[in-house]
């Protein structure tokens, strides 16, 4: 497969494993020394959703989307960073889909912008948790639940490293030196059916996602003062936004938010997103999730 048609959106097989599936969109002016943002999906697997309504932002900040499927059979729990049953890491599959759009756009894949939504969005502040050097910003967007910058409890929960699931112990000062910001809808505050609702994260996160969202940031950047370090990261709310990612586009200015704060793209300097046709977007109801 040669390199991804400038300006069209595309859903792309790994070369080197025809099974993995990701959607990419490279702007009209090429990607030759673009920045990649990487966007990740929920449960509801909505990677084209994203890939579709990012694009206009995209295209006036000249920047390569890279979105990875991970097909829930195969990575079930692919926002914990985990290996899966055949030894699979969602790590390693998205550096592969990103080496190889690098190599076929000419993007600059060094160092990555991070956008997830709900459980991408668990996946995205993981990721910049354990490999903080890889990332240039990122933008968790109404996160479930978090692992909180605590070396005593046992990852997922906090850093200590997990024997059971391999990993954790991760270095918190690089990655408290990462700038990010934490998104959630002003009407996201109801318990979920999506959203993990054990004892002890009720308990300890909050009740709703904007709850475990402040506690999160907060936790954060009071851990990177009692280091000596600026606080790295932001919480916003989205107006009149619900636990959807559609629908923080289209109330929310959430596109907006999201390639201001990573590319410093101008207020109103991107068109509306187009609407999806119904062959190209999910359900509203699995994209909510």
């Amino acid at each position: 497969m040669g390199a991804p048609l400038a300006g069209r959106i595309e859903q792309r097989a790994l070369e080197s494993d025809g099974s993995l599936q990701y959607v990419t969109y490279m702007p009209s002016r090429g990607g030759a020394g673009a920045p990649v943002l990487v966007t990740v999906h929920g449960i509801s697997r909505n990677a084209w959703e994203q890939v579709s309504m990012f694009a206009p932002y995209a295209e006036r900040a000249g920047v390569v989307l890279v979105a990875p499927l991970y097909e829930h059979g195969r990575f079930p729990r692919y926002q914990r960073l985990t290996t899966n049953e055949r030894g699979e890491s969602p790590i390693a599959v998205l550096e592969a889909m990103v080496a190889e759009v690098a190599r076929t756009t000419g993007a600059s894949g060094e160092r990555l912008h991070l956008f997830g939504f709900s459980g991408g969005g668990q996946f995205v502040h993981r990721y910049a948790m354990a490999h903080p050097d890889r990332v240039a910003g990122y933008v968790v967007g109404s996160a479930g639940w978090y692992t909180f910058p605590d070396a005593q409890r046992r990852y997922p929960y906090g850093l200590r490293y997990s024997r059971r699931l391999q990993m954790g112990g991760f270095e918190l000062g690089r990655f408290l030196a990462v700038p990010g910001w934490v998104l959630v809808g002003e009407r996201d505050v109801h318990e979920g059916s999506a959203m993990r609702k054990t004892e002890r994260v009720m308990l300890e996160q909050g009740l709703s996602r904007m709850e475990r969202g402040l506690r999160w940031v907060d936790a954060v950047n009071a851990r990177a003062v009692e280091l000596g370090l600026a606080a790295p990261v932001r919480f916003e709310l989205l107006p009149r936004s619900p636990h959807s990612f559609r629908r923080s586009m289209r109330r929310g200015d959430l596109g907006q938010r999201v390639f201001g704060h990573l590319f410093g793209l101008a207020e109103n300097a991107a068109p509306a997103a187009a609407s999806l046709s119904k062959s190209s977007a999910e359900p509203e109801g699995r994209a909510a999730q």
